[in-house]
């Protein structure tokens, strides 16, 4: 089974999702910040997910509890761009264990990873959405719910295509 993200909608077996994209929609991703969500075919590699906020999770996907010290590096100027990283650092990064919810369950997707291009775009994820669906900085988000049921039905094999 493929996921596909067109239109605002993510399309998987006969389920039809509302999800928010980058500010500035979908494009060829070119630049560090752009506010694009990525134009491509990406795998779906990991979950990471906040154990105090949610019981049970159904995937066969690898899962990785997100922990206070844990990040996810988006410093050019380092072999650790776009990679979790342990903090404190003093590399720039996105705190991953957040007070708001939106990183409760992320799905960590192959873009800009293998390899890893400098100020190509890093932390692109399929996270939960904001209660108004605002856009993201260039990620995929939904609702909590819409990623359980995603996950319950994803193989480890699966991929995301955006177009």
């Amino acid at each position: 089974m493929h996921v596909f993200l067109k239109n605002k909608k993510i399309i998987f077996l006969d389920y039809k999702i509302k999800c928010s994209i980058g500010k500035r929609g979908i494009r060829k991703k070119r630049v560090e910040g752009d506010k694009t969500t990525p134009r491509g075919t990406f795998k779906i590699k990991y979950l990471l997910y906040r154990k105090d906020r949610l019981s049970v999770i159904r995937t066969k996907l690898k899962k990785y509890v997100i922990k206070k010290n844990m990040g996810w590096c988006d410093d050019l100027n380092t072999t650790k761009y776009n990679k979790l990283i342990k903090l404190p650092s003093s590399f720039k990064h996105e705190k991953l264990y957040r007070k708001d919810h939106i990183y409760d369950l992320i799905l960590v997707i192959n873009y800009n990873m293998n390899p890893t291009l400098k100020n190509r775009g890093s932390a692109i994820f399929i996270h939960v959405a904001r209660k108004n669906y605002s856009p993201t900085r260039g990620c995929v988000a939904m609702s909590k719910i819409d990623i359980k049921i995603l996950l319950k039905n994803l193989e480890k094999e699966n991929k995301i295509i955006i177009d």
